[in-house]
């Protein structure tokens, strides 16, 4: 299916050629440079500092206004690490941008697309180490609605690495533009296959969960900038085909966001079954879980912030433990570089 949808994007560039009159290829540069301490009490093998830059850099070449061409790199150095860029990933992907869809094919950043997966599902160290999504993603949105899916090789099959492709939904209502009601859902399952030579009493596996959220946004409608609160339900899913049915563990989720100039408060709260989901976070594995994070914007500018956030992980049975992240982000946008004409 990929093969075939790379093969339609080469055609549509070929045959859109005659029309150079709307043809531009411009640049765009975004990046990101971070440190993040965390002092996990209940997992000390993931207690680490996490530090480096990560930096991309496309060229593209606009069609027209709606048929797109993206070709570049997206490198991470780790701070201290040799050689200087630890692992570059390919950027190249086909991008449709219309009045209510989107849709890319190849590999693409994930910024801006599912980063706002809860952390339950999606970690926040992916977007450190894994900052591509590799496969496809189509959205439509229109001034009520936003439903996302995707799908996501993470490895390919060789005779010794393992088949295993993530794919999701998630989307938002809003009834009223006026109205602080909304409600969102979220939804990931990670598919493994195994590798090309058997392994004895090996067998395919599926993991995944999702959430459904009530939500109440009440952002400038009192002395706060943002005010939000959701609550909802999540349910994890797990099985190892031909030894169990899925294993499905749920509980209820709620949280909070209260953000005031340059401060900001958010707070979520998870009662419920344990769940294993591999690419989620692993706090939501106990039965009860809360995160406090403080944040202060220290720098807000047009194309660059820079945040401090304090992080309080708290589970039963354990002391409390910390996490401080500073990041500094950028984006200098896309620039013309040439037009064509005819």
């Amino acid at each position: 299916m990929l093969k075939k949808l790379y093969l339609f994007a080469i055609i549509t560039f070929i045959s859109s050629t005659a029309a150079l009159a709307q043809n531009n290829l411009d640049i765009h540069f975004n990046g990101m440079g971070f440190l993040d301490n965390r002092e996990y009490k209940p997992f000390v093998e993931r207690s680490h500092t996490y530090s480096g830059v990560r930096t991309e850099l496309d060229l593209g070449l606009n069609i027209d206004s709606v048929h797109h061409f993206i070709v570049g790199v997206n490198a991470l150095h780790d701070f201290g690490a040799k050689p200087y860029f630890a692992k570059v990933n390919p950027v190249a992907y086909y991008s449709y941008t219309g009045k209510n869809w989107l849709f890319n094919a190849g590999a693409f950043p994930r910024e801006g697309l599912l980063d706002d997966y809860p952390r339950a599902l999606l970690n926040d160290t992916l977007r450190y180490y894994r900052p591509n999504v590799e496969g496809l993603l189509a959205r439509y949105h229109n001034e009520h609605f936003t439903e996302t899916g995707w799908i996501d090789w993470v490895s390919h099959q060789t005779d010794t690495e393992r088949e295993e492709f993530l794919f999701g939904l998630s989307g938002k209502y809003r009834p009223s533009l006026y109205g602080p009601f909304y409600v969102s859902h979220y939804f990931l399952l990670l598919h493994d296959a195994g590798p090309g030579v058997p392994i004895p009493n090996d067998h395919i596996q599926d993991n995944g969960g999702g959430q459904i959220r009530l939500g109440l946004d009440f952002s400038h409608k009192t002395f706060l900038d943002s005010l939000s609160v959701e609550a909802g339900g999540m349910a994890s899913f797990e099985r190892t085909r031909g030894v169990d049915g899925f294993q499905t563990p749920k509980g209820f989720i709620a949280n909070a966001y209260f953000g005031w100039h340059q401060f900001a408060l958010y707070d979520e709260f998870y009662k419920g079954q344990g769940s294993h989901i591999i690419y989620g976070d692993s706090f939501y594995q106990y039965k009860t879980y809360n995160r406090l994070d403080m944040i202060y914007t220290a720098f807000l500018a047009n194309r660059i912030k820079g945040q401090f956030i304090l992080s309080l992980h708290q589970v039963p049975g354990y002391q409390m433990s910390n996490q401080e992240v500073f990041r500094v982000t950028f984006d200098l946008g896309r620039k013309v570089l040439a037009r064509f004409k005819d």
